[in-house]
């Protein structure tokens, strides 16, 4: 049934696209299959990273880059990471809505994956759901994701280059998102460049940039934009170009890449090192045995643990 999905995947089955992230994303039996068969037919896409606080309009902003990239004849996959719904647990597909205009065109995939109240291992899924998309034959792919924190910076460790998106008029809040995005933003565009206080935030990370720049062979772009009316997209995907050929021409690229694919093998023990205490110590039983034992202060948790451990390495 893999090997099915994967050819139809590879001879642009739409369908079959989406049945592979879907495997993905519910960590299906057959998903480590698939992600070996596309593995070789990988690393051909660029991907783009967009994050940045809530309400800051990347979606808007995404739709009107996907647009541009389009229009260049270019083959775009987009991955939105929502928020899960509390009801059904899915994504809540908010994203999808903003993007409408763009469900009606061939050359665009877009997939929502919601966090389903655990960010744990998303970061892993996203980047094998990239790594689809990527084997399918899409020229550029976005990953959006809400928020600027721990788990969003994880997300975004899945991308070539990382556009963070800032809006005037975010008061305090906006000095400690600035504080963390110094390190992971490679471009910077303040969206909703119409509203006040647009050229007072432009200064501020002109600042912030200049007391970091001692540190950066690359200063990162500033570059003001209203997406709903298209204005400054045109020089969003240049400052996005001028990265990508940055990188690609210093190593930054290559070292990128090589970093990731470490990352990825650690993450895919992890995962596998983790179903196998579940098949193992959860799914038998066993794992309440030891913790009515360390309630009864027979054994400590330590000592458990080493146990476990020394039977698995067996």
């Amino acid at each position: 049934m893999a090997m099915d999905i994967v050819e139809e995947l590879l001879k642009g089955n739409v369908l079959a696209l989406s049945r592979a992230i879907t495997a993905i994303e519910n960590e299906y039996d057959n998903a480590s299959e698939i992600m070996a068969k596309l593995y070789p037919h990988t690393g051909h896409a660029f991907v783009l990273g967009i994050t940045g606080p809530p309400g800051a309009g990347k979606s808007t902003l995404t739709d009107k880059l996907a647009k541009a990239y389009r229009a260049q004849g270019k083959t775009v996959g987009i991955i939105a990471i929502d928020p899960t719904s509390p009801f059904t647990g899915g994504a809540i597909l908010g994203d999808r809505i903003r993007m409408n205009s763009l469900t009606l065109d061939d050359g665009v995939f877009i997939r929502s994956m919601g966090t389903r109240g655990s960010l744990g291992g998303l970061s892993h899924k996203t980047a094998d759901a990239v790594k689809a998309m990527d084997a399918f034959g899409k020229d550029v792919i976005f990953v959006e994701t809400v928020g600027v924190g721990q788990s969003e910076v994880d997300i975004v460790k899945a991308a070539d280059t990382t556009m963070v998106v800032l809006i005037p008029g975010m008061g305090d809040d906006i000095q400690a998102i600035k504080a963390g995005i110094l390190e992971i933003g490679d471009v910077f565009t303040i969206n909703k460049a119409d509203h006040e206080g647009a050229d007072k935030l432009v200064r501020e990370m002109n600042m912030m940039l200049d007391l970091n720049g001692m540190m950066m062979d690359w200063r990162p772009p500033i570059q003001k934009v209203i997406a709903n009316q298209g204005e400054g997209i045109k020089e969003t995907i240049e400052n996005v170009t001028n990265h990508f050929k940055h990188i690609e021409a210093n190593g930054v690229l290559a070292e990128r890449r090589t970093k990731r694919t470490r990352n990825e093998i650690l993450d895919v023990l992890n995962t596998s090192i983790g179903k196998h205490i579940t098949k193992n110590l959860v799914a038998t039983g066993d794992l309440d045995k030891y913790v009515e034992q360390i309630k009864n202060h027979e054994t400590d948790p330590y000592t458990v643990v080493a146990s476990v451990m020394k039977k698995m390495l067996k």
